[in-house]
C-alpha cells in the first residue's frame, strides 16, 4: 500500500484486506481523520471515526450529501456499541434480541443516543437517535477490531450521492478518488459484498406511549 502522504486527487492507496500490515495502516489513517473505504457484506463503505467531527465532515463534502443526513455507525462488537453509544436504560428487549439474531450481519437499528457520547455529532446529524451495526464481512471485522471494539465508524455507501453503491474497490476509485478527499480504499478481494444493497433499517428508538 502506499502511504497516506502520497493522497493526491490522482493516487488513492489500495490496501490489501487480507494483510494485517495494511488494515494496520488503514485504521491508522482513520485516526488521523482521513475518511477510507472498506468492504462491507452490503457495499462498500466510507468511514471515519464517528467522535471525529471533521472526519465525518469529509464524509459529506466526498460524496455529496447533505449535512442533515445522519449515517449508520459500525462497530466491531455490538454489545459493547450499544452499551456506550445507546441511552442508558432505553435498551427494550426487542433491541437485544435483535442484536443477539442478526448481528453481525445486514440488519441496522436504530436506537435513543446517549447524548454525553453522540449529542450534536455530524454523524447522527444532531438528532437524538443513532443507527448502529456489526458488519459480518471479514475485512471489515478486521479493519474494526483494530480501532477497537467500541470505536464507532459513521460509514454510508462509498460513492457520489445518487450513482449506483460501489460493491468493488475499482467503483469507489472511479467514483472518489480524484476528489482527493479519501485516505484509500481497503480491497475485499475475492470476498465478495454478497448483500450487494445497504442494510435494513429497524427502528427501535420509540418509547411506550409514543
Amino acid at each position: 500500500a502506499l502511504p497516506a502522504s502520497s493522497l493526491s486527487a490522482s493516487t488513492c492507496p489500495l490496501f490489501d484486506g487480507a494483510s494485517d500490515e495494511d488494515i494496520a495502516c488503514a485504521a491508522e489513517i482513520l485516526r488521523k481523520g482521513i475518511p477510507v473505504a472498506f468492504p462491507t457484506e452490503t457495499v462498500y463503505g466510507l468511514g471515519a471515526i464517528a467522535t471525529d467531527d471533521a472526519a465525518v465532515a469529509r464524509i459529506y463534502e466526498a460524496k455529496g450529501r447533505p449535512s442533515d443526513n445522519p449515517l449508520i455507525l459500525h462497530v466491531a462488537d455490538g454489545e459493547a456499541g450499544l452499551k456506550r453509544f445507546a441511552e442508558k436504560g432505553s435498551l427494550s428487549d426487542d433491541v437485544t434480541k435483535l442484536a443477539r439474531r442478526f448481528w453481525p450481519g445486514p440488519l441496522s437499528i436504530c436506537v435513543r443516543a446517549d447524548r454525553a457520547e453522540l449529542g450534536g455529532r455530524r454523524a447522527v446529524a444532531g438528532l437524538d437517535t443513532v443507527v448502529l451495526r456489526v458488519p459480518s464481512h471479514p475485512v471489515a471485522l478486521k479493519l474494526l477490531r483494530a480501532l477497537g471494539p467500541d470505536t464507532p465508524v459513521a460509514a454510508p455507501s462509498a460513492n457520489v450521492s445518487g450513482r449506483p453503491s460501489p460493491t468493488s474497490a475499482k467503483h469507489v476509485i472511479d467514483d472518489l478518488s480524484h476528489k482527493g478527499l479519501i485516505g484509500g480504499v481497503v480491497d475485499g478481494g475475492d470476498v465478495a459484498c454478497s448483500v450487494g444493497i445497504e442494510s435494513t433499517i429497524v427502528d427501535c428508538s420509540r418509547r411506550d406511549g409514543e
